[in-house]
């Protein structure tokens, strides 16, 4: 069975809905049950899928990769995974933060999907600690948001460890400037710390509705993934015999961006898409 992989790097803010009311806001993103991480639902990626690659293929084609309501399609779609999320930061710009968690499930993922380029160590972080690749924050201390966290000895080889992931990470991000960033912009956090800023770490929009006299008739709280945040996904074709994955590369090859979620009327859900393949 072929495998690729989908880096999705958001290029604007993405509100890939949950569906349901969360308390004080009132269109959450969808999250993992058991993590809180937000992630896009295979279904909804699907669709993105088919509204952006359908469009370039005559109606039999498009049933035959995506599938009718009596037949499954040639392509399978995962869940877009979080990967790296974009916290602001008091010691310089934005940091891209991540956990050990979270690479563990890449090089896993990579693994079934039979592509490489993952390293097999994965640093383990203290609790309110971090690792820096560059050391980027010029000391000791880390602050993130509101929170402050203490830099890990570099004699324990976080370091190096995290610095084995850059490529790995850096294959599924498109474009070359932002992946160039990688090395002064990772941090990685404790996964129990990372979830902090996964569950608390997100923009919350107010969005309103206005009558002919611009009276609020209808004000609503939306939650959104904040531009860079970089996921991924996994594609296959069903069988040897499939060719679902094909018809998908080459709508990226000509447009190499995807929208997902709500909103593309307001500007967003758009990713800039980097195809890893087995191949590289």
């Amino acid at each position: 069975m072929n495998h690729v992989m989908l880096g999705l790097l958001a290029e604007t803010f993405v509100h890939p809905g949950a569906g349901q009311t969360g308390g004080a806001i009132d269109l959450p993103v969808a999250r993992e049950a058991a993590t809180d991480y937000p992630f896009v639902a295979g279904s909804s990626l699907k669709g993105a899928l088919q509204d952006a690659v359908g469009r370039d293929l005559q109606s039999d084609e498009r049933d035959r990769v995506f599938g009718e309501p009596d037949r499954a399609g040639a392509l399978l779609v995962s869940d877009a995974r979080l990967l790296l999320l974009p916290v602001r930061s008091l010691t310089g710009a934005y940091r891209w933060a991540t956990c050990p968690h979270l690479l563990e499930r890449l090089a896993r993922d990579g693994r079934r999907a039979g592509i490489g380029n993952t390293p097999d160590a994965v640093p383990q972080i203290e609790e309110y600690r971090y690792v820096d690749a560059s050391n980027a924050s010029g000391g000791d201390k880390l602050y993130l948001e509101e929170r402050s966290f203490e830099a890990m000895p570099s004699k324990d080889g976080a370091r190096a460890a995290a610095n084995g992931w850059i490529e790995a990470i850096g294959s599924l991000i498109s474009d070359a400037s932002a992946r160039g960033r990688l090395t002064e912009r990772l941090v990685l956090l404790n996964d129990h710390d990372f979830s902090w800023f996964a569950r608390n770490g997100l923009a919350v929009h107010a969005r309103n509705v206005l009558d002919e006299q611009k009276r609020s008739v209808n004000l609503w709280y939306e939650e959104t993934l904040p531009p860079d945040t970089l996921m991924y996904a996994v594609l296959a074709d069903r069988d040897s015999g499939a060719s679902g994955m094909a018809a998908v590369h080459r709508t990226f090859e000509r447009r190499p961006w995807l929208q997902i979620g709500g909103n593309e009327t307001v500007g967003q859900g758009w990713f800039a898409v980097a195809w890893r393949s087995t191949d590289g």
